[in-house]
């Protein structure tokens, strides 16, 4: 069933973590992630459609990014019980076969999604140099059901927006993905 991105008041703190970075394998934190300039924070997982829909395009942002000071952090929070396809080693073989130049963290017990207000995946949160929350929005139009072009244009103009230090567009229209797989 399809879900959007809960809207909440912009400008609150990124809420801090330490999360399984399922490729490494180490405990990261927010702090050890974070960019300089900004950060993107994804909610996503292995199975989705909307996810699958739109990876590639999520790779090319953050390699044309993350050399310009932008951070980029994936975090699956899925109930791995009932979604085997979400468990953490099924994320570490996805993030390396696709080549993610970000890391891709597990969130076992929810409770970061909680604190990102996810309901979905995609679903992205963009926070300033300071972690001051300034996007809450869609990648791009596109999704498996309709013919829109892939091109993370959404996220693009916020992260230009960011580097040249102009007014992010107040218009931001929420993602939508699979509802976020909670645990009973």
């Amino acid at each position: 069933m399809a879900a959007e991105t809960i809207q909440v008041d912009l400008g609150y703190k990124a809420p801090d973590f330490k999360l399984l970075d399922t490729v490494s394998g180490e405990l990261k934190s927010l702090d050890q992630l974070k960019g300089q300039k900004a950060t993107v924070v994804m909610f996503i997982c292995n199975h989705c459609p909307y996810v699958i829909h739109v990876y590639k395009e999520l790779i090319r942002l953050a390699n044309d990014y993350i050399p310009k000071g932008i951070g980029f952090i994936a975090i699956s929070s899925n109930d791995v019980v009932n979604y085997p396809a979400d468990s953490p080693d099924k994320m570490q073989k996805f993030a390396t076969s696709t080549k993610f130049p970000f890391p891709y963290l597990y969130d076992e017990t929810q409770s970061i999604a909680k604190a990102y207000h996810a309901s979905c995946t995609p679903d992205f949160s963009v926070f300033d140099g300071q972690l001051k929350c300034v996007y809450r929005g869609r990648m791009d139009a596109a999704t498996p059901k309709n013919s829109e072009v892939n091109d993370g244009k959404d996220l693009r103009n916020v992260l230009e927006a960011i580097l040249h230090e102009q007014p992010i567009n107040a218009t931001q229209h929420p993602s939508i993905g699979c509802s976020i797989k909670w645990k009973q």
